[in-house]
């Protein structure tokens, strides 16, 4: 019943006692002086018939902690009593022992400790004196520190007499109650979260293991991702990634800029991205590069899930760019998606190597063009736009009347004069592409002995001069037209 009534009090006495670190560590001794109660055994009489009253007793205690968790200590104590009854005289016992203490556990408010060992002790008044020279000692008791050095202790010890004969009935148990302050000497600073720091320089004691710390104890996060150094995996994270447990920058959509950074956090797999992480395309089909299986679609064309141009009516202009997309099947279309119509001018250029006009008129004498000689004109410009890489001599011939040398002359002016009109009115056309040339009247294609025969030797006409050029388009067409 003591024994029980004594450890609840130690219990209740260590959850009230001050919160403190936790012991010094390593190989420490420490110095303890007691106070407490003693409580005599009923069954120690003093002389034989009469027992001694309890009593507040002191004591000093020497230990050593060679290792966690074993210690060895040395102890004695002083209890002042007197006899309960009879002649009432003065009694003093005297005791001491050594002790092994076992600590299972350490908390920071404190630890709970055991201790067992064996002594000796006397007790003595005036002309008579009784000694019980061993004693056998167990102990419970509660130690917190203040600081490195300095701590407090809680205790309750029974001393079981151990009488020179009959150990069989040793009955008598005297039960010690002490409160002690322990000055603690040697061992390391306390360093409870084992950063390196002593926790009395430590502003951040709860560090996790194996966390770096700077000279104050707190944990260094040098990436600033929230993952302490030592424990970050990935210590260079970049500013505003989102990290793992591990301090390693997220990547949800594998595109290659990390979470938190990433603009644009849901590309599909496989696009490529800017810095930003937003996903490219730069032919602006609208479908991602990485992911666009044709990647130089030209603007404005529409295209398939793959990025690739569809062309529904199969003539080789993409739908979107096609200004005809109901082409008919296999018919041959302009850049522009549109069945090409090919005229009897140009069919004549393509055939003969050049375009004779009969009906292209000057006002007499000049080189002025008249009003309806320009729509005839107007029909020959587009068929030499269409064909750029054709090098064309503008060719003006007369009939036979007049002097040779006026009619060369009026028809060097009339090849210059149509020259100068399609250049005007097709700016397209290039100035490199075209001639003019006069012949007069050196070259007839009929005898000058009608009306009728001169006005036919009254012509313009354009001649392809690069013959071999005109050779190679023209066969280049009818691979085209198999």
């Amino acid at each position: 019943m003591r024994i029980r009534t004594a450890i609840l009090t130690l219990l209740a006495v260590a959850v009230l006692a001050p919160r403190a670190g936790a012991a010094p560590e390593g190989h420490y001794s420490w110095l303890t002086p007691l106070a407490g109660w003693t409580q005599l055994s009923k069954n120690l009489a003093y002389p034989e018939a009469e027992s001694l009253k309890s009593g507040p007793a002191v004591g000093l205690r020497l230990g050593h902690q060679f290792s966690d968790p074993f210690g060895i200590e040395l102890g004695g104590y002083f209890v002042p009593t007197k006899e309960a009854a009879g002649a009432g005289r003065t009694v003093n016992e005297i005791g001491g022992d050594a002790s092994l203490m076992y600590t299972p556990v350490r908390w920071s408010a404190g630890s709970l400790y055991l201790a067992a060992g064996g002594g000796a002790n006397a007790r003595m008044a005036s002309g008579f004196t009784r000694a019980n020279y061993m004693t056998f000692e167990q102990a419970l008791g509660w130690s917190g520190w203040f600081s490195d050095h300095f701590g407090y202790r809680l205790e309750a010890r029974n001393v079981m007499d151990l009488p020179h004969k009959d150990l069989g009935n040793s009955n008598r148990n005297d039960q010690q109650y002490w409160l002690g302050l322990t000055w603690a000497m040697g061992g390391k600073p306390r360093d409870t979260d084992g950063d390196g720091v002593p926790d009395r320089k430590d502003k951040c004691p709860n560090t996790p293991a194996g966390a770096k710390v700077d000279a104050t104890g707190c944990p260094i996060d040098s990436d600033g991702d929230g993952v302490y150094d030592g424990l970050d995996q990935c210590p260079n994270t970049p500013k505003g990634a989102v990290v793992d447990a591990k301090g390693c920058p997220k990547d949800t959509d594998g595109d290659g800029v990390y979470d938190g950074l990433d603009q644009c956090p849901d590309t599909p797999k496989g696009a490529k991205v800017d810095a930003r992480g937003c996903p490219l395309d730069s032919d602006g089909d609208g479908v991602y590069d990485g992911l666009d299986q044709c990647p130089n679609t030209p603007k404005g064309a529409v295209v398939d899930a793959n990025g690739c141009p569809i062309d529904s009516d199969g003539d080789g202009v993409p739908d979107g760019l096609d200004k005809c997309p109901n082409t008919p099947a296999g018919a041959k279309v302009d850049a522009d998606g549109c069945p090409i119509v090919v005229s009897e001018r140009e069919t004549e250029l393509l055939d003969t190597g050049m375009i004779r006009l009969q009906n292209v008129n000057f006002e007499t004498g000049k080189s002025d063009l008249l009003p309806e000689s320009l729509p005839i004109l107007d029909e020959v410009g587009p068929i030499l736009r269409k064909w750029p890489q054709l090098q064309i001599e503008v060719g003006g011939h007369t009939d036979s009347r007049g002097s040779a040398a006026k009619n060369q002359a009026l028809s060097e002016s009339r090849a210059n004069a149509v020259r100068d009109y399609l250049l005007k009115k097709f700016p397209d056309i290039a100035a490199t592409q075209l001639s003019a040339k006069g012949y007069g009247a050196g070259r007839p294609v009929a005898p000058n002995t009608s009306a009728l025969a001169m006005a036919r030797n009254r012509r313009v006409e354009f001649v392809v001069l690069n013959k071999d050029v005109l050779k190679k388009e023209v066969e280049k067409r009818k691979l085209l037209q198999k």
